[in-house]
């Protein structure tokens, strides 16, 4: 009765669900399933650089087509046309001295200085010209007012005297009027003025007016000598369009330029007399004050900039100072030439000064004074990256080497350098499609914005603002058109292999179709540059583990496959022979430790996890488990390697084998292996290593289900090793000896052991 009331159904359980206590064939799948996993393994160690450099030290450029890195500095460099006025063309230099009194021109000179009468033409027709003859113009009528002859008594209504027609070639009649030209102006009707007056008076007067103005010297910008500066005497009552780019007309206009002058006269001047007094060799602490009075003076009246009209005469006072050593003196003077907003040299020679300041790491406190972190973020966003291409790479390089400061690091991440420097990147990505080739220059700038991206990809906002700028995006662009720049492509390689640690970054790089085929012809190219390589390989693993899109489309890239084996065979050779490092690549790298990290071993452990992440994809998986030569590397691998010295390596070797052993294909290459697969794994078992112990049996799990593989592991005595690990307190251990032990007792000759070995009590 008892039996029977058990074995019935309870009347509340439907009759659709399962019994308990009484695994499913679905389950029974589903557990053998969870032995397929992803494996792990750490990040690649970069070492800190001890000194700071404009390209790794391990660099493949051409050092006659790169910048330098070191290289000479002073005042002299800085006199570019930032200090000077505008002005149209460069003169020669005069043949007499300076301090002697210029010779005047003889009448023969003179008659060559004045332009030709110009040709007969329709008076009626406007004449087209270029806006410059109105002065030639100006000119040719004045002499033919002081030789035209002229009505006694009478006065032209335009205030000259009577005109011959050039044109027609006669002389007025009385009672005609002169012919008005069509493109005559305010300066063609001004009545001539005699000498009293301020005018020219006669030929002689007009002689000696345009000497002197042959031989006078251009005037300096600070005594408004520039065009704007003439344009406004000559047509005062015009409008005029101001620096700044607004117009302004009439009073309005003078009033501005009025109270700029006055401003300059009264307030900037005498603080630039000041500065200019003053030793600059012994007195930098009273230099470096007033020129942060000086600058926090020219800001408080919105004075910083090209739209002040005296900005010369500061820059000019500014650039003198430039000898001096006195470190905190030059930021701040480079402070101040930024935020003039100079351009060509100029800006060349500013910012090498501040990656000059930025390369000694003792100078790092100064950058956190004052506003200079904005100052460089806002002279990188202003710049453009084709015209001042060589500014952007020391710009962008001082700003790579404050990254190395903690504090620094911090403050750059407040103000929104990835913005900046993803904006740059973007801009950068743009031209080279619109332009349909690669810039190599830009190649300069982008390797030192990849080493700065890499630590603030550290920050907590790092990882947000990544996303949020598609600085992932970008970044997978530029592996795509930059693949032989080796500098570069090894920095955006660091930074994917801190980002794809996380799931949003990682899923951002997985969607980009074009990533996987960068990847892949990454890998053939640089196959002997293991730094580069083991960083790549790191990526995929992470992109694989998480991915199972990410598996199928890195299998489905053309020559994927074959590449990834090119590179384990590669190095495996390599390990073969007891190669390091030093023989397969220049990189210069320290340790992690006071350990020496073997990087062969280090680039197998990378590669085979790639390929172990593969085949937990159900359709990836039988075509990776299918490949003989996979296969014989992992085996290789595990017999020559000590799971003591190399266990990170072996024991992802036989994680991997453990995958590949859940695939009982036909094509397997398994069917013709198990015997050897579990030959290399006895030394595993008989080991104290716990976690080789443990991933063997897992292998051995998975094996045991073939009866040639039972008989000669039961010869090895495995089944007694088994019913010994029964006493283990690991209970994954003791789980995992239970299920090779159920495999065993499906032979009636191997039962006899579990009792003999007191098995059914354990």
């Amino acid at each position: 009765m008892d039996l029977n009331s058990k074995s019935k159904r309870p009347t509340n359980q439907p009759f659709y669900k399962p019994p308990e206590n009484k695994a499913t064939s679905s389950q029974i799948i589903s557990e053998a399933r969870t032995s397929l996993r992803s494996l792990g393994t750490k990040r690649p160690f970069t070492p800190r650089d001890e000194q700071r450099h404009l390209f790794p030290s391990s660099t493949n450029r051409n050092p006659e087509s790169r910048p330098p890195s070191s290289f000479s500095l002073n005042s002299r460099h800085f006199e570019g046309p930032d200090s000077r006025p505008v002005s149209g063309t460069r003169l020669s230099p005069l043949d007499y001295p300076l301090s002697q009194a210029p010779p005047k021109p003889s009448a023969a000179d003179l008659e060559n200085i004045l332009p030709p009468k110009p040709p007969a033409s329709d008076p009626n027709r406007p004449i087209q010209g270029r806006r410059g003859s109105n002065a030639r113009h100006r000119v040719h009528t004045q002499q033919s007012v002081d030789s035209a002859p002229v009505k006694d008594g009478a006065a032209s209504p335009s205030g000259f005297g009577s005109l011959t027609d050039v044109s027609a070639g006669g002389e007025l009649m009385p009672g005609d009027q002169p012919v008005q030209r069509a493109h005559s102006g305010p300066k063609e009707r001004t009545p001539i003025l005699s000498p009293e007056e301020g005018g020219f008076g006669d030929g002689k007067e007009l002689s000696r007016r345009m000497s002197a103005s042959i031989s006078s010297p251009p005037t300096s910008a600070g005594s408004r000598g520039n065009r704007e500066g003439t344009d406004s005497r000559v047509s005062s009552g015009g409008s005029r369009r101001s620096s700044a780019g607004q117009t302004r007309t009439g009073s309005a206009g003078r009033r501005d330029t009025n109270d700029n002058e006055e401003f300059f006269t009264q307030q900037v001047a005498p603080l630039l007399d000041q500065i200019a007094a003053i030793n600059k060799k012994k007195d930098s602490d009273q230099l470096s004050v007033l020129a942060g009075d000086l600058y926090s003076l020219l800001e408080d009246n919105n004075c910083l900039g090209k739209h002040f009209r005296q900005r010369s005469s500061v820059l000019k006072v500014i650039f003198r100072l430039l000898d001096v050593e006195d470190t905190r003196l030059l930021l701040k003077l480079a402070r101040l030439i930024l935020a003039m907003k100079v351009t060509g040299n100029n800006l060349l020679q500013v910012c090498k000064l501040v990656f000059k300041i930025a390369r000694n790491e003792k100078n790092d406190a100064l950058f956190l004074e004052e506003n200079i972190l904005n100052m460089l973020l806002d002279t990188i966003r202003s710049t453009d990256h084709v015209s001042c291409c060589e500014a952007l790479i020391y710009c962008v390089g001082a700003v790579k080497f404050l990254t190395g400061n903690a504090d620094i690091l911090k403050r750059l991440a407040r103000l929104d350098c990835v913005k900046v420097f993803a904006t740059l990147m973007h801009n950068i990505n743009k031209t080279n499609k619109e332009n349909g080739k690669i810039g190599d220059q830009f190649g300069h700038i982008l390797v030192q914005l990849a080493a700065a991206l890499r630590n603030l990809a550290d920050t907590s906002s790092g990882r947000d603002r990544f996303i949020a700028y598609n600085v992932v995006e970008g970044l997978a662009q530029l592996m795509e058109s930059y693949p032989g720049d080796s500098d570069l492509m090894l920095y955006i390689s660091r930074i994917f292999s801190k980002v794809t640690l996380h799931t949003d970054c990682c899923n951002a790089l997985a969607e980009m179709h074009g990533c996987y085929k960068s990847f892949v012809n990454l890998l053939k190219r640089h196959l002997k540059k293991d730094d580069l390589v083991v960083r790549l390989c790191f990526v995929l693993g992470n992109l694989t583990a998480k991915n199972e899109q990410a598996r199928q489309r890195l299998y489905q890239e053309k020559e994927g496959m074959d590449t990834l084996l090119a590179v384990l065979k590669t190095y495996d050779e390599l390990d073969a022979q007891g190669k390091d490092t030093s023989s397969v690549t220049s990189s210069v790298e320290e340790p992690e430790s006071k350990d020496d990290i073997n990087k062969v071993e280090d680039v197998l452990i990378k590669v085979i996890r790639v390929l172990a992440n593969l085949s937990i994809s159900e359709d990836v998986g039988p075509f990776v488990a299918a490949n003989e030569q996979f296969m014989s590397c992992l085996l290789g691998i595990i017999e020559r390697k000590d799971v003591g010295e190399s266990e990170e390596l072996i024991l992802n070797c036989v994680a991997t084998v453990n995958n590949l052993s859940y695939y009982t294909t036909k094509q397997s290459s398994l069917v013709q292996q198990h015997i050897a697969i579990a030959e290399s794994l006895l030394k595993l078992v008989l080991t104290n290593n716990m976690e080789g112990m443990l991933e063997a049996a897992r292998v051995f799990g998975n094996l045991t289900r073939h009866k040639p593989v039972r008989d000669f592991l039961s010869k090895q005595k495995v089944d007694e090793i088994m019913v010994t690990l029964l006493d283990s307190g690991n209970r994954e251990m003791v789980f995992i000896a239970c299920g090779v032990l159920i495999n065993f007792m499906v032979d009636e000759e191997n039962r006899s052991l579990l009792k003999r070995e007191n098995g059914i009590a354990k």
